[in-house]
């Protein structure tokens, strides 16, 4: 399955499995978004990510851990 920017909720799972220890409310949006296009399973166009794309993800990890 591969990810793209509107799975939220799966991206941020596969955060909260690949840095279990990792506070997401002290990560800088730059180091998330790094991150993200590091998951195996993304597979989308980097130029298509968005400040309010992140914090999407960011509140869904949140809330997941």
């Amino acid at each position: 399955m591969a990810l793209k920017w509107i799975d939220s909720l799966d991206v941020a799972l596969e955060l909260l499995e690949a840095h279990p220890d990792v506070d997401p409310m002290q990560l800088h949006f730059t180091e998330l978004y790094g991150w993200i296009l590091d998951l195996e399973e993304f597979d989308d166009d980097p130029n298509h990510c968005n400040e309010r794309i992140l914090e999407a993800i960011q509140q869904c990890w949140i809330e997941e851990k």
